[in-house]
Formats: structure tokens, C-alpha cells, sequence
């Protein structure tokens, strides 16, 4: 059997891991041919198949990015695009396609498994927003990174006695936002499930210079104010429908500036959290999943998704993935709410 491995949408830590693990387990003991799809679904629609084998994979497990390349190419927004899939894939003798991806990428693979492609899911995302899974790998190396930056964002708040606004990634979840504000000590957190109150920050900045403390605020790039609507830095739309954002964190410092008095900067964090050394939760998740995704292959079970459920790794279905997205549930927002302020 001669299978494909595919990575789509942002890169992120653990990819290659996942892709060595594919590989190793694929060949040495199910005796599985493999091809690598060049830049995600583009690769797929435009022939970029390449040979993927055990020497191509050695020394990557501790690479950030990935071997194979990626895009926000969206094979479906074409009339032509399943057909062009098909025939890549019949070209090059592919019988089954393995899709690591976020939710747009195993969108596609769902939609694609109900036009009768052998496609397995492999969850990734720094944004740990992929329904039916608990964790997707990516999300621990970004919210270590975040971390560390809110770390080093304390002392030079402090020498300054200045707000400073921390910008991290996400687009409709706030879980970086979350673990990276709560490890590192933010006076506010800000997610896109909640909408915030300007003037309740604002009090909440105050409060902390009347104790001479500095205040560190870490804001999702996709929240919102009550009073408004998200901020972004264009109009334009990707493939899959999406606009450009960051500029949130900007425009809340501007607001807490105007509004105390005070000086107050920002920090976005932006592309820094997708790259670099994957942590060590991550290159292990990366490979269980890859592991799993194989003996998928292997039992013929297609149009499903392996998935993190506690400590297990579980196969569910593909359209489950493309169902929604995964959001931090208001109550552990407020469970955290004694550390707000």
C-alpha cells in the first residue's frame, strides 16, 4: 500500500515528529510504501508529490516547521478541486492519504472521505481548538513560549511602571491566551468566548498601580470588546474564508493610554509562537498520533480522526473535527477569575 502524509494550514512544533513517526512505523513494520504532499491540499491539487522514506525523516524530531511545506490552500473552493485531487492522487499510485491539520485542513479531509477518499486525520494546531480531541500537539510549545515572553515582560513593566499589553494567537479559542496568562502571572486575560469590558480593565490596571505593581495584560488576538467588534488589520479573506488578524492588543493599549493616564505598550507575540523546538509534551503527543495514524491506515478504517481522550489515544470521526470548533468553557474561564485584577 502506498500512502500519503500531508500537512496543511499553520505550521507548528511537532509536525515533523509526527511525520518521522508515520514513517518509521509505517515501514519497518507494516512494510508501507509513503509520499510526501508538498504544501498541503496545493500539493494535492497541483501534482507536488515527492518520495517520503526512513532516510528522509531521520533527525528531524526536534525541528520546528515542517519537511513538507504547507499553505491555506482550500482544494474545495474550486469546482474542479475533488477531481483534481483524485487524479494527483491516482497519478502517483496513492491509496490512502494521511491530513495533518487544524480544523480547515481536516475540514477538507472530512469532505473529501464523503467523495470516497481514504483519508485519516491527525489533529494539530497551536491553537488547541479541534473538536474531539483533548489536546492537539503545538498548543504546549506555544503557550511555553508565551510564557516565558510574559515572564520577561514583568521585569521591564516594573522598572517602567508601564502597562504592557501581551498579543498572543487565537482566533475563536483563548487557550493560549488562558494556560500562558495564568503560568505567567497576567493582571488580565482577555479570550474571544468572553467579550470584555474597556472600562473594566482600565479599573483593573489602576487597582494594580496603587499597589506599585506594574500590570501585564494578555489578550487573544480574537477578542472583543463589548462595546464593538474584533480588530483586525485588513478586510481581506483566505481561502478558507478568514481575515487577517492582530492589532487587538494595539488598539487596547491606545484605549488603556487615553483612558488612565498612564503609559502603556504592546507586545505581539504573532509567529514566534508557532516556531522553534518542539517541547517535549509536543514531539510525544506528535508521535502517538502518528503512531495511531498508521495502524489506522493498516485496518482500512478511513474517514476518521485519531484523538487525545484523557490519556488514550482514540479514533473518531472526521466530521466530528469539522463539526465546530473546541472553546474554553466559560466555567474554567471563572475559575481562574480570583487571579483577574
Amino acid at each position: 500500500m502506498r500512502v500519503g502524509v500531508l500537512t496543511g494550514g499553520g505550521d507548528c512544533p511537532g509536525l515533523n515528529a509526527a511525520i518521522r513517526a508515520i514513517v518509521r512505523k509505517g515501514v519497518e513494520v507494516h512494510g508501507l510504501d509513503f509520499v510526501g504532499v508538498r504544501d498541503g491540499w496545493r500539493g494535492a491539487l497541483d501534482g507536488g508529490i515527492v518520495p517520503l522514506d526512513v532516510p528522509a525523516v531521520r533527525g528531524i524530531l526536534p525541528r520546528g516547521g515542517t519537511i513538507l511545506g504547507s499553505s491555506r490552500t482550500n482544494p474545495l473552493a474550486g469546482e474542479d478541486g475533488v477531481r483534481r485531487v483524485r487524479e494527483t492522487l491516482a497519478d502517483h499510485d496513492v491509496d490512502a492519504l494521511i491530513a495533518i491539520g487544524g480544523e480547515d485542513t481536516l475540514g477538507v479531509a472530512a469532505a473529501l472521505s464523503d467523495e470516497g477518499i481514504d483519508v485519516v486525520g491527525v489533529p494539530k494546531t497551536i491553537d488547541n481548538d479541534v473538536a474531539g480531541t483533548d489536546s492537539t500537539f503545538g498548543f504546549d510549545t506555544a503557550v511555553n513560549i508565551a510564557t516565558e515572553a510574559i515572564d520577561r515582560l514583568h521585569t521591564t513593566a516594573e522598572s517602567h511602571t508601564r502597562t504592557l499589553v501581551v498579543e498572543v494567537m487565537g482566533r475563536h479559542a483563548g487557550w493560549i491566551a488562558l494556560y500562558s496568562g495564568i503560568a505567567g502571572g497576567a493582571n488580565v486575560i482577555l479570550i474571544p468566548e468572553q467579550p470584555f469590558d474597556v472600562d473594566q480593565v482600565c479599573g483593573w490596571v489602576e487597582n494594580r498601580f496603587k499597589i506599585r505593581y506594574a500590570p501585564i495584560v494578555v489578550v487573544a488576538e480574537g477578542a472583543v470588546p463589548k462595546e464593538g467588534q474584533m480588530v483586525v488589520k485588513d478586510s481581506a479573506l483566505d481561502a478558507f474564508g478568514h481575515v487577517r488578524l492582530s492589532g487587538v492588543g494595539e488598539w487596547l493599549a491606545r484605549e488603556i493610554a487615553d483612558r488612565t493616564g498612564k503609559e502603556a505598550r504592546t507586545t505581539v507575540l504573532g509567529h514566534i509562537q508557532r516556531g522553534g523546538t518542539p517541547s517535549a509534551f509536543d514531539r510525544w503527543l506528535a508521535t502517538r498520533f502518528g503512531l495511531r495514524a498508521v495502524d489506522t491506515v493498516v485496518d482500512r478504517e478511513f474517514g476518521v480522526m485519531v484523538a487525545l481522550r484523557g490519556t488514550d489515544v482514540v479514533r473518531v470521526p472526521l466530521a466530528e473535527a469539522a463539526a465546530g470548533i473546541r472553546t474554553v468553557d466559560p466555567a474554567l474561564y471563572a475559575e481562574f477569575g480570583v487571579f483577574f485584577g
